[in-house]
């Protein structure tokens, strides 16, 4: 199970322009360039704007206003590529801006953002602390500071941020509602035992939850992450956060629906208390959840829930493998869901419903994966995390099998039939 947490992003670029009709550019004239740069950027053309207001600067790079409009048009592509998730071109154009206006805290907190958001933790903090020299305390810097600890698992620090934070910014409710959240977790924490290997943090229970039980869970994780790395092509550079609790903790402090049995959510929360030793269904629960991490930093959360729990139950099922029931009764009653009605959240689901949706999930990815291989899979998840919408996701990364979104989900569907008709009844 996957959950996502909403990322306030309250800052806003104001484009500085000047009132002059645009002109035709012809010679090197920089107030042309400017003046025909700055229309293009009112219509939206940033790209285009941009290109403009470099030859504009680079004729008369004294010019104040030109030098204002060049770092605020570098500014709003790095806005536009930040909603897009390509956190790290954001960086670079957050930079642009940055170097040309080194004392503007605004430049160094939009890109202390986008590194962060990279999972960059080095250069966000650098910058997220360069802005706070010049220009004090930010509710936004503070969170996102505070979020460098957090997926760092350093969960008291992060704490103290978010605190600053909503004392700055009182009526935000994201900022409340997930300072509510991380009491009640840290609550949880700070009585628990801590481990760690070269890949995983691992926190637990010492009362509930046997040493040996950790430790097997670290073992678990390390070998999950060279074998899920190798089919998806991607190893995490940070540590992974992990939480074992008991099943009334996690509860608590996760609120998930009752038939979870475990989630990520920049941390890797399993219900574990009372186990005496890893179980095959644990093992899949691990790697289940550590591959949401993977997948979460593949496509910069910008992944439809069919695919991202596909995936974890077709890593998971390598560890314990149960039979397609609720898929195969669906099937032959006509009544799976649609693919697209599966993009969104599963947390409403109950009973059969929810296992129908995960065991769908994961037919269609195992079809994908048969049927297109490895290599197509990863543009798909590659193009979701340079923020293409999921069709165009699927239809470029099989673009040279001449496939799109529909074709893929009929393809699995006769595939389906196949396989029900070979079936005995």
């Amino acid at each position: 199970m996957k959950r996502t947490i909403a990322i306030p992003l309250s800052l806003l670029i104001s484009v500085s322009t000047i009132g002059l009709l645009p002109l035709p550019v012809s010679g090197a004239d920089p107030i042309l360039h400017n003046n025909y740069g700055v229309k293009l950027l009112e219509q939206g053309e940033v790209e285009k704007a941009i290109e403009q207001m470099e030859k504009a600067y680079s004729l008369f790079a004294l010019d104040p206003v030109l030098k204002k409009n060049l770092a605020t048009a570098y500014a709003i592509q790095g806005q536009k590529l930040l909603d897009h998730k390509a956190y790290a071109e954001a960086a670079d154009q957050f930079g642009k801006a940055e170097t040309l206006f080194p004392d503007e805290p605004r430049y160094a907190l939009l890109r202390g953002i986008a590194f962060t958001l990279a999972s960059n933790f080095t250069m966000g903090r650098h910058e997220l602390e360069k802005a706070r020299t010049l220009d004090g305390d930010t509710a936004e810097g503070l969170y996102f500071l505070g979020k460098i600890h957090y997926d760092s698992g350093e969960t008291e620090q992060a704490l103290v941020y978010w605190e600053k934070a909503a004392a700055i910014a009182p009526s935000d409710p994201f900022l409340s509602g997930m300072l509510e959240r991380m009491r009640r977790e840290n609550a949880v924490e700070a009585r628990m035992g801590r481990g760690h290997s070269s890949r995983v943090i691992v926190s637990y229970d010492v009362g509930a939850t046997a040493t040996g039980i950790a430790l097997s869970v670290l073992d678990a994780l390390e070998t999950a992450y060279n074998s899920v790395g190798a089919d998806l092509g991607y190893f995490p550079e940070t540590r992974i956060p992990v939480i074992l609790y008991t099943q009334k903790d996690y509860r608590e402090v996760t609120r998930s629906p009752h038939w979870s049995a475990g989630l990520y959510d920049g941390k890797i929360r399993l219900p574990v208390g009372g186990l005496t030793e890893i179980t095959p269904d644990l093992r899949a629960t691990l790697r289940h959840e550590y591959t949401h991490a993977v997948v979460r930093d593949l496509t910069k959360g910008n992944c439809p829930t069919w695919l991202n729990e596909g995936l974890a139950e077709l890593q998971g099922r390598q560890e314990h493998n149960t039979p397609l029931v609720e898929l195969v009764n669906a099937a032959r009653g006509g009544e799976i869901f649609s693919l697209k009605g599966l993009e969104g959240s599963f947390a409403s689901l109950e009973g059969r419903q929810v296992r129908l949706a995960y065991e769908q999930s994961y037919a269609v990815v195992n079809f994908m994966v048969a049927a297109y291989g490895w290599h197509r899979v990863r543009i798909i998840l590659g193009n979701l995390g340079a923020g293409k919408q999921v069709a165009d996701a699927i239809t470029l990364g099989l673009a040279d099998l001449g496939l799109d979104y529909d074709g893929v989900i009929g393809e699995w569907r006769q595939y389906l039939q196949r396989e029900l008709s070979g079936m005995a009844q």
